[in-house]
């Protein structure tokens, strides 16, 4: 040690007259290169297809592939290779980013765009349908969606009243109770992960079998669409709380089971509490995943332009439903019926989005605070 220390300072310092070269700060690319790239990238490419003819998908291609190119020149350049390899997979994964979410921002801003004009105080508090005045024999449409926002709220409610409890039950089972080679946790398993995959319009068709097995022909309600509901629910339920409640570490148990405590208390005390937050969340994701369903809902409880507050009797108008049924079956005024459609899809959207931030608020006021 003492013979590398001296070998150390007694080697000579660097000759010539020249700046002291720092290893750490040289080869180094300015800060926002990849912005300054990137924007060169468009420019050029948007200034040659320009002249030859313009198409924004090509556009967008062909400036991705400049851009990779010119980035990795130029680290390879300034930098070594290494720090190239690395900027261009850094790169790679940030255009799959942009590509996997233009979609969301382009559908939210067609969205936006063509329902905020129809979203209004009248279109959210009274019942659309036409109108027939007997005294002058005219038909006035009116544009509302206070049926389809009943019949959305409670039709999803109902389905969360049961899909919620059996899965949250049966994941408690699977994870606390069930041991990984018994029989039957393999197939709770197994049917969960098969009911995962069902489409949506096989759970429309199984419950319109049944209610008109039960009930009779045509036996539309919105109790109907629920159970319809509730079968695409209970399986995003079981595996979200599933994995949740086997992040909870085992210390926590083994500490409870350690003090006297029973399995049941621990998992209503300790186990629950600690994995409150990821339940609700899964929760909220099986209700945004039902609550924009159409076809077994149109299957199950059909639509109507009466109000129908009645979830077990009767034809019942949902949200979806009235987006579809916008487009798919106007009025007389068609540009009418189409405002109405986009108007629906809006406020879906922000029926969505307040129950997400509703669950965020009961997530945090639940979880277990930290110290």
């Amino acid at each position: 040690m003492t013979a590398t220390a001296s070998s150390i300072r007694q080697q000579p310092a660097p000759k010539g007259p020249g700046p002291i070269v720092n290893s750490l700060t040289t080869g180094q690319l300015p800060r926002f290169v990849e912005l300054y790239v990137g924007i060169a990238s468009l420019a050029l490419v948007g200034g040659a297809m320009g002249i030859l003819g313009f198409n924004i998908g090509g556009w967008i291609f062909l400036s991705i592939v400049l851009y990779l190119v010119a980035l990795g020149v130029l680290s390879t350049i300034a930098e070594n290779r290494r720090k190239a390899v690395d900027r261009i997979v850094r790169s790679l994964v940030t255009v799959a980013f942009l590509l996997a979410i233009a979609p969301l921002i382009s559908t939210l801003y067609t969205v936006a765009a063509k329902g905020i004009g129809e979203l209004n105080w009248a279109f959210i508090s009274q019942t659309g349908g036409a109108v027939f005045d007997p005294a002058t024999l005219k038909v006035t449409i009116t544009a509302g969606a206070l049926q389809a926002i009943v019949g959305t709220l409670e039709i999803t409610g109902i389905a969360a009243l049961m899909s919620v409890p059996i899965g949250i039950l049966t994941s408690i089972y699977l994870v606390e109770y069930a041991q990984p080679t018994q029989w039957m946790a393999r197939t709770v398993t197994f049917l969960v992960d098969v009911m995962t995959g069902i489409p949506s319009i096989v759970a429309g068709l199984f419950a319109f079998s049944l209610f008109t097995l039960l009930v009779g022909p045509k036996a539309f309600s919105g109790f109907s669409a629920s159970v319809a509901l509730s079968v695409l629910m209970i399986p995003i339920v079981v595996r979200a709380c599933e994995e949740m409640l086997r992040l909870v570490p085992h210390d926590l148990r083994e500490a409870s089971f350690a003090l006297g405590v029973s399995r049941f208390s621990t998992i209503v005390r300790i186990v629950l509490p600690t994995a409150i937050a990821g339940i609700i969340t899964g929760v909220m994701l099986a209700i945004a995943r039902v609550i924009g369903e159409t076809a077994p809902i149109f299957m199950a409880a059909s639509f109507t332009d009466n109000f129908n507050a009645n979830p077990f009797s009767g034809p019942m108008q949902t949200l979806p439903v009235l987006a579809y049924t916008g487009y798919k079956f106007p009025g007389q005024d068609i540009d009418a019926s189409n405002a109405s459609a986009w108007g629906a899809a809006l406020l879906l959207v922000l029926i969505v989005v307040v129950l997400n931030i509703i669950a965020r608020v009961i997530a945090r006021a639940f979880a277990p605070k930290a110290r």
